[in-house]
């Protein structure tokens, strides 16, 4: 049985006593959650808090878009190190790896040699011969050390763990935390700063669609006082601890895509609506040959629900035939009716066309496809060009 029913849900919590927990990871900040009741999912063998019993959903919600909120990922962070770590990224992706310079970031996805996509992230050029790379949840460790065989690279863990500090006053509580923003510091800008007297790496990235940075904390950190760095830094910007479900309906409203969920191994970045993320014209790299001979049209779409909230799994009809899936679903307090994501059986349907939508509460609502992200179509707002604060 799949986990989203829309009657009961799985999660993680602490409880007393010892035991084995079965190699999940928990990330340097668990404890400064604890006290705020964390409910936690498991991403990346790591632990991701969902909810937690101080704050609703929708309170953490209003906190990302109006002020400022913090998500203690489940990203993990895989090291490529050597002369030929270029080399193999560029083959491992499917965009031009060539072209990140050293201090910026590029979105990184990687496919099967049938098309299909088997993860996406973040990747850090830390030098010209290092690279991080801030993958979502997936099996890409592996992967790539199979396809590194001959050439010259390391690839390894190194312990980072990923937070993102997101909302309208990221940037102020950057600037108060770091005593300044560095120069240049644009969409997809990657820097070095002191942060209490502790050289972090930060990233002008996030998975809103809303102003605001990362921070990546390593092993020679130490964590409590970074936070507690952090933390004071933003107590005069209304910064709170929130969880994935409050991001979760921000994600949706961006059309950001989540790995496993919204797409998988049978789904080819065309047909999940990412198809300018591919290079078909650079040299070869993993299922070139079958994205070039592939369908371009896109089966991914967003889902505008008026009377419900679309169940994740819960079939899409036309005509009371089957015709799509509902890959991700949610209410949305700012546009006040349900939202979602639509993986589609087949390319062609466009924005505006009228569905049947599966429910969370078990009946089928009449509803539209709808063009993603479902505002700020330019993405301004996390370039900090547009103060959209509701």
């Amino acid at each position: 049985m799949r986990s989203s029913d829309g009657k009961t849900r799985s999660v993680v919590s602490d409880i007393p006593g010892a035991g084995w927990d079965y190699s999940i990871t928990r990330h340097p900040y668990h404890e400064h959650e604890r006290s705020k009741g964390a409910h936690y999912c498991i991403y990346n063998r790591r632990l991701m808090a969902v909810c937690f019993d101080d704050h609703s959903t929708e309170e953490g919600y209003w906190r990302l878009r109006r002020q400022a909120a913090v998500l203690h990922t489940g990203e993990y962070v895989l090291e490529f190190r050597g002369p030929d770590a270029e080399a193999l990224l560029d083959k491992l992706f499917t965009k031009d790896i060539t072209k990140v310079k050293v201090g910026r970031c590029g979105y990184g996805l990687a496919c099967y040699e049938d098309g299909g996509m088997l993860v996406d992230g973040v990747l850090l050029r830390l030098a010209e011969d290092r690279f991080w790379y801030a993958q979502a949840d997936g099996d890409f460790y592996s992967w790539a050390r199979a396809h590194a065989v001959g050439m010259d690279v390391t690839i390894s863990d190194p312990d980072v763990f990923v937070s993102q500090v997101q909302g309208p006053n990221a940037l102020k509580i950057l600037e108060a935390a770091a005593g300044g923003v560095p120069e240049k510091f644009t969409y997809f800008a990657c820097a070095e700063v002191d942060l209490g007297g502790q050289k972090v790496f930060i990233t002008r990235t996030g998975y809103t669609n809303e102003l605001g940075w990362e921070f990546y904390t390593e092993p020679h950190h130490d964590p409590d006082a970074l936070w507690e760095h952090i933390k004071s830094a933003g107590a005069d910007f209304g910064m709170e601890i929130f969880g994935l479900d409050a991001m979760n309906i921000r994600r949706i409203e961006a059309g950001i895509l989540n790995a496993g969920a919204d797409f998988n191994a049978t789904t080819t970045p065309y047909e999940a609506g990412l198809g300018r993320f591919v290079d078909t014209e650079k040299g070869d790299f993993i299922g070139k040959a079958a994205l070039k001979a592939a369908d371009t049209g896109s089966r991914s779409h967003g889902i505008k629900c008026p009377n419900g909230e679309p169940l994740i799994s819960g079939s899409i009809s036309i005509g009371g035939s089957t015709v799509g899936v509902v890959t991700a679903g949610a209410s949305s307090p700012y546009l006040g009716h349900g939202i979602g994501i639509a993986l589609m059986d087949s390319a062609g349907h466009e924005p505006g066309a009228s569905i049947e939508i599966r429910c969370k509460d078990g009946s089928v609502q009449v509803g539209e496809l709808v063009e993603l992200p479902m505002y700020d179509q330019a993405c301004e707002i996390p370039r900090g060009k547009l103060v959209d604060i509701p």
